[in-house]
């Protein structure tokens, strides 16, 4: 609206604040735009509104009042006939999604649809257990957060638990660790195990809950004894995050039967005379992805990138398919690896071993002069690795040292290096974290505890892997345009524009000025802390955070592409030994090469939803296997003196990582002040009493107080 003179109002003449008059502005926006959905950095520069923080107010305060409506993955929307339904007392909306289940008997329904994680109170559960893949249907009323109860269990996240039995009244009752509840089963003892009270046991389970007061019942299936031990606690882990400790009998039979014969198909390219090789760590034996390098014709350079054909070999709704999806991929503790395949597929048949003939599935790409990609051919190929190299070997070389396929190894490393800067200038961002690995003795405890470096040997794989990936899954994505092929793609939405916020602010009290006015910004902006933290030591503390700013990457058929690597379509296509994300690409690839193939898209949501599921719970289980080596590594040093650093706060504590060991410690709040108030960005905190604040990156005089091996924690005190 404007006078006579043509010059706009000012804000004082409207009579309205100028929070009600952003929130009439994105009203009205999100009536011209009501079927989309936007971030708040997308509303902000629609409407050209310069601060950030003030928007994400009235956005909230809009959502409060259900005005517009707020997905899990921190897009807004107006709020849809639909929604409106899901809280009228006429109709509801049913989600599926994974049980968090709380200690104190709650839980939430993490779903990968658009909606907020569901709360659902005790009375609601319905016999679920943590981890469970249920369908959650909303409750009637208007709520800020969404509010359900548990319809149904699609399938349990546990076969098995170990627990420690006592017998009461004639029955044996075992405790067990799940998730972060402790519960009771009701165990069956078979005679020819004999059990005795405070033995632990390994529990089939035989009936699940039906109402909050049933208990779990089980078969005893394996008595561990009384003593603990780190092959025990590594048992535990994986049975607690529920993968399977065993293979079947007749999976490990259906296994056998494979035939190993390898022959020439007519679908297959013959590479068997191109110089190919294998680069992985020293201790791996399923190797899944080959190299390989030749010149063609025209002089131009054709770089194959190899991966294991597991597809194969396992057909697709076979027993051993059902398995690996029901595991999702293999799980990498300190000590072991528990594989997705059984290891006659995993370490053998399907692994690309040195001087053997192998079946895989290929990107091949050819390359000008300048090093620019000018073609690429998908399809299955017939491969023989001329050497199997580790990461040290090859780094070795590219430092100058004499070696077999030296001027091969200095060509890939000078492509990817290209390859690598290209990606960085379109927005990618450099994630470097720091990752511990332990050096064992024989009888598997820690002698040593070590940095994994990553030099450019790693990075020379990983460029070649990643961009197998992008071009698989853009292959896909321009077939066809118009109706969109069903696909496994790897997501990874913007991250929260608030938690930016609160490391931008923090970043600038330590010195270090970051810019997130844009993707292309945030994404230099994080490049920087690395950068950054190689001259300075004190910024290596913001890595961490930045990427706690980050959403989780997932599997997904809805592409949104992915935000750290900056590429609009990604898919996981080079590791299907050990992820059956990757399983499912290859089969859906290759029904897609020469003709259209339209899997069921639900199926495939479901698919998706479940091996990200998976992916998180392998994540938890390695880092519960870290920790726990961790104690047993300082187990003998309690009541020495450390310096430490913080690297996490929450109402509870601080986190401390203690310098030299990198290992984590735990410092209870009470040790400082029963004063001290937590900042909501976790990244600070403050005593009134004794007048005294924290940080992330402070450093602290602490001792080694206790080395609690049950709970895989590091207790400290303050000097």
């Amino acid at each position: 609206m404007k006078k006579k003179s043509g010059k706009p109002l000012k804000a004082k003449k409207s009579g309205k604040s100028p929070q009600n008059q952003l929130r009439e502005r994105i009203l009205i926006f999100f009536q011209l735009h009501s079927t989309k959905k936007f971030t708040a950095f997308q509303i902000a520069k629609k409407l050209k509104v310069k601060d950030l923080r003030f928007l994400l107010e009235q956005l909230d305060t809009l959502v409060e009042k259900k005005q517009l409506k707020h997905s899990a993955n921190q897009k807004y929307a107006a709020l849809s006939s639909a929604a409106s339904k899901a809280n009228s007392k006429t109709s509801s909306k049913i989600y599926s999604g994974y049980v968090d289940m709380a200690r104190a008997g709650f839980a939430y329904i993490i779903c990968q649809d658009e909606i907020h994680d569901v709360y659902v109170n005790q009375k609601h559960l319905n016999g679920a257990e943590d981890g469970d893949l249920v369908k959650v249907e909303l409750l009637p009323g208007r709520r800020i957060k969404p509010d359900g109860k548990i319809i149904e269990i699609i399938s349990r996240s546990r076969s098995q638990l170990i627990g420690v039995v006592r017998f009461y009244n004639h029955r044996a009752i075992a405790f067990a660790q799940a998730g972060k509840k402790l519960i009771e089963v009701l165990v069956h003892i078979p005679r020819n195990i004999p059990v005795e009270e405070f033995d632990r046991v390994v529990i089939a389970i035989t009936k699940y809950k039906e109402k909050s007061r049933d208990l779990l019942e089980g078969n005893v299936i394996r008595n561990l004894g009384k003593e603990t031990s780190n092959d025990i606690e590594m048992q535990s882990i994986l049975v607690d995050k529920g993968f399977p400790l065993d293979w079947s009998e007749a999976l490990l039979t259906a296994a056998e039967k494979i035939s190993p014969d390898i022959n020439l198909h007519s679908y297959r390219k013959d590479f068997r005379q191109v110089t190919t090789f294998t680069i992985d760590p020293f201790d791996a034996k399923d190797f899944d992805d080959a190299l390989s390098v030749q010149k063609n014709k025209l002089g131009q350079w054709e770089i194959g990138v190899h991966i294991a054909d597991v597809s194969h070999y396992v057909e697709e709704h076979s027993a051993l398919d059902k398995e690996a999806l029901r595991r999702g991929n293999s799980v990498y503790l300190v000590d072991r690896v528990l594989p997705m395949l059984p290891e006659k597929l995993s370490n053998h048949l399907c692994s690309l071993r040195p001087k053997e003939d192998k079946y895989t599935f290929s990107v091949v790409f050819t390359l000008d002069q300048q090093f620019k990609i000018i073609n690429h051919w998908i399809g299955k190929t017939l491969i023989h690795s001329d050497h199997r190299f580790t990461y040290e070997d090859v780094q070795e070389i590219l430092d100058g040292k004499e070696g077999p396929f030296k001027s091969e190894l200095t060509l890939l490393n000078t492509l990817a290096m290209h390859i690598r800067k290209e990606r960085m200038a379109h927005g990618s961002i450099d994630f470097d974290s720091v990752e511990v690995k332990f050096k064992l003795d024989a009888q598997g405890n820690p002698l040593e505890l070590l940095i994994k470096e990553r030099k450019p040997a790693h990075m020379l794989i990983e460029e070649f892997m990643l961009l197998a990936n992008k071009y698989v899954a853009l292959f896909i994505a321009q077939k066809n345009k118009e109706k969109p092929i069903p696909f496994v793609y790897r997501i990874h939405d913007k991250p929260d524009p608030g938690k930016l916020e609160e490391l931008g602010h923090f970043a600038l009290e330590m010195g270090l000025k970051l810019d997130f006015s844009s993707p292309k910004k945030i994404a230099q902006s994080i490049n920087k802390i690395s950068e950054a933290s190689l001259k300075n030591e004190a910024f290596k503390i913001l890595q961490p955070l930045a990427i706690r700013s980050m959403a989780k990457a997932e599997y997904s058929p809805h592409n949104i592409g992915h935000y750290g690597l900056a590429f609009p379509y990604y898919s996981h296509f080079t590791s299907p030994i050990r992820r059956y994300a990757d399983l499912l690409v290859h089969r859906l690839l290759y029904a897609n090469l020469e003709t259209s193939y339209r899997a069921d898209s639900d199926v495939l949501h479901r698919q998706c939803l479940h091996i990200s599921n998976q992916e998180r719970k392998a994540m938890e289980a390695e880092r519960a296997s870290t920790r726990y080596f961790q104690v047993v590594f300082l187990k003998d040093r309690v009541g020495e003196l450390f310096d430490g650093r913080i690297i996490g706060m929450n109402e509870r504590g601080f986190y401390i990582e203690l310098e030299g060991s990198h290992c984590e410690g735990f410092l209870p709040i009470n040790q400082l002040d029963d004063d001290i108030e937590i900042h909501k960005s976790r990244f600070k905190a403050s005593s009134s009493y004794i007048r005294k604040a924290w940080k992330i990156g402070d450093k602290l005089k602490v001792k080694l107080a206790a080395a609690d091996l049950d709970q895989k924690e590091l207790l400290l005190s303050i000097i």
